[in-house]
Formats: C-alpha cells, structure tokens, sequence
C-alpha cells in the first residue's frame, strides 16, 4: 500500500527535476529579459494600460449614446407613459454631456494618472533592474567563494591525512590530528553554506527572470566593466532628485489629486446634457380620442439643464477629504527627498570603505601568493613540508574569498549609486 503512494510522488519529483534548466546568462542578458519576463514588471505595464483605459471612461459622457427599442403596449383608456415615454411602436434616443465641469476634471484627472502610471512602471522597471544586478551578483560571488571553500576543504583533507600519519609516526601530538580534523569540518560547513546560498539565489534568480522555480541562472563567465557614478555625491544627488521617478509618480499623484479637488468643488455648476428623441406612435393606442391631433411620427431635440441647490454635507467633506490626501502626498515627497539625499550618502561613504577594503584585500592575497611561492621554493630544497604547503595554499584561498567579497560588494555599492540617480537601466543595457 505505501509503494503505491510513494511511487506516484517519487515520478512527480523526477519529472520536475526533468524539466529543471540551467540558464547561462550575461548581466545585461539577466536584465534584458527580466525587463520583458518579470511578472512584476508585465503587471506594472497592464497597470498603466487601464490607466489609459481610464481616460476613455472618464470622457464616455461626452460621447454621443444612442438607444433605439419599442415601447408596445395594450391601452385601455388614456394612454399611460411607460419609463416616462408614451407607448410607441418604435422609438430611438439619444443623450451626450454639453457642460459638466466634475467630469471635466475627472478626465483631466484620468489624464494625468497614465502620466502617473507611467512614472510607476518605470519605477518597477529599475528595481527589478536593480534586484537582477544583486541577485546577479549574488550568485557570481557564492560560486566564486563556493569554488575558492572546495580547494581549502582539498587542503585540509591533505592537512589532515600528514598529520595522522606523523600521530601514528609519534612525530606529533594527538591533539595536532584532531585540530587538523576540526579545521577540516569547519571548512566543509562553510563549503556547504556557499553552495546552498548559490543554489538558493540561482533559484532567486531565474523566478525573478519569469522561469520555472525549479530553474537555475548561473552567470557567463566574464570581465564586468564597473560601471561610471556621478563625480560626486552632490551631483549625484542633483541627478537624483531630478531624475528620480519616484518624485515624479508623486508630484503627478499630487497633481491628480488637486484636479479631484476641483472636481468636487464644481459640483455645485450646474450641467447640460443634450437630449434627442424620436417616437413611431400607433393608432390603436387611442390617441386621437384624447388629443386634438395625433401624429405618427414624434421628435424633440433640446437640453437637459440640472442646477444643483443643495449639495448637503457630504459635499464639503468630499472636499476636504480630497485636500487631507493631497497634503499626505505632498509630506511624502519630503520624505522621498530625504531619503533619496541620506542613501546616496550613505552610498558613496560605503563605496570608500569597499575601495580601500578591496585594495587591502588585493595586497593581502598578493602576500600570501608571495609566501605560497617561498613555501613551494623551500619544499623543493627539502626545507618545507607538505603540511606547510597545504597550510598556506590554505591561506591563499582565504585570501581570494575576502578578495572576492570586496570586490562584490563595491560593485554592488556602485549599482546602488546609479539605481538612485536613475542611470541603472542605461548603464545594464
């Protein structure tokens, strides 16, 4: 009974594991398509698509409607109105906004959330733009680290092996074997953590490029140019806030919001509608009996004129309601501003710290390459040992992982930068 169960699951994990792929992919490549792919990304655009069919709702009134039907009927006596039209064999109407200032500002307000709109979908666009370069790098850096953690666990096995062959020898201690052999778990651990961090954000990455969970993005091997950042901080922050889309999807929230507040406060005008009718009316329907003349055909052309009187409290509170809005927005976009100005200083403050770490870093690997070719020198003359190689091959791949985490990290520094004045997308295309 359990193998029945077990199988069926056991065929569901391999065909999912069967349709696992593996994508190779520059970082432009990575950005290019999450820019096309990214479920975020597509809902942003259809999102800025019913903003623009926004506009065509909100100008409906000023379009001509037109309805044609019958209003048949039995009459007894007088003839009595049906929906407030006598009954007619045939009949066709016609109605279309003239003046109506609300609506106005309503269309005005429409036009200007797809402005809105469009601000927010390039809003989306450059963080997605920006989440791919990190998780990009992400998973350059753990497979870089991952691979550097291999040949320090290969060293350790060596390590481990000459040192329980000296123990056994009663050249050294016991505890020199037992060291040796923590040093060789310790580095396994951290072997194993860079490859499930690789994998996880190789996962990461390919659902963020619209595939499957099941797939992986590993990155093209190849020499990323660091992209160029703003002389200085405060023409970055210049570029910043002129640049930035987030102010501008703000500043036209703000905008439309003050068209509403229009809106509302013209709602005492008064509005005109034009109004045609035509009717086909019929002589069973008696009216020749009660009116001193009949006619077949029927038609009025004229306007419909609605003068508001009293609007009551709910009006005004519209109003105010609307205002209240307005200056929320308008504090957000303080706020905007000033996070915008304290991230890139932050940014560019963590830009110096990640130079001068990436250059220790390049010094230090330099002198342990140094000192690996001075051991291996000395092994050659019999005065170094295997365990002495070993131990600083061992050195030299701590070296490359601090050497590889500076590097990553002031690159990521730099496309932060460039995320903020809004230069990431031209600088990944």
């Amino acid at each position: 009974m359990h193998r029945i169960v077990l199988l069926p699951a056991a065929a569901v994990l391999f065909s999912m594991a069967a349709r696992a792929e593996t994508h190779t992919l520059t970082l432009k490549q990575a950005v290019a398509r999450a820019l096309t792919q990214n479920p975020e990304v597509v809902m942003a655009r259809l999102d800025e698509a019913k903003a623009s069919l926004g506009v065509r709702l909100a100008n409906n009134p000023f379009s001509p409607h037109v309805g044609m039907g019958t209003g048949l009927a039995y009459t007894n006596g007088f003839p009595l109105s049906i929906e407030g039209s006598a009954p007619a064999i045939f009949e066709a109407k016609a109605n279309e906004s003239l003046f109506n200032k609300p609506q106005r500002y309503a269309v005005a307000q429409a036009r200007e959330s797809v402005r809105g709109a469009g601000f927010a979908s390039g809003e989306k666009s450059d963080e997605i733009a920006y989440k791919v370069a990190s998780l990009y790098i992400d998973v350059d850096r753990a497979g870089r680290l991952a691979d550097s953690a291999g040949k320090q666990v290969e060293s350790l096995e060596k390590v481990l092996q000459t040192a329980k062959t000296r123990v056994e020898e009663g050249r050294d201690l016991a505890t020199t074997a037992q060291e040796a052999n923590v040093n060789l778990l310790r580095g396994r651990q951290r072997l194993i953590s860079l490859q499930t961090d690789r994998d996880y954000a190789a996962h990461s990455l390919a659902v963020t490029l619209g595939w499957d969970a099941g797939d992986l993005v590993t990155p093209m091997q190849e020499d990323r140019v660091t992209p160029a950042i703003p002389v200085n901080e405060e023409a970055a922050i210049q570029t910043a806030l002129s640049g930035s889309k987030e102010l501008k999807r703000l500043e036209s929230n703000y905008a439309a919001k003050g068209l509403e507040v229009k809106g509302d406060k013209a709602k005492r005008l008064p509005k005109v509608d034009l109004v045609a009718q035509y009717a086909l009316l019929s002589q069973y329907n008696n009216y020749q009996n009660y009116f001193a003349t009949f006619t077949r055909n029927n038609g009025e052309l004229g306007a419909s004129i609605e003068v508001p009187i009293f609007n009551g409290s709910g009006a005004r509170a519209e109003v105010e309601q609307a205002q209240n809005e307005q200056q929320h927005i308008r504090a957000e976009v303080e706020v905007a501003r000033n996070k915008i100005r304290l991230d890139i200083h932050q940014s560019y403050q963590e830009i110096q710290k990640t130079d001068i770490a990436k250059e220790l870093a390049q010094a230090d690997l330099d002198l342990a390459r140094s000192q690996l070719s001075v051991v291996l020198a000395q092994m050659n003359e019999g005065r170094a040992s295997l365990r002495q190689v070993e131990e600083s091959r061992f050195n030299e791949d701590e070296k490359w992982i601090a050497f590889y985490d500076a590097q990553f990290n002031s690159e990521r520094a730099r496309l932060n930068i460039l995320r903020e004045t809004g230069e990431l997308m031209a600088a990944l295309k």
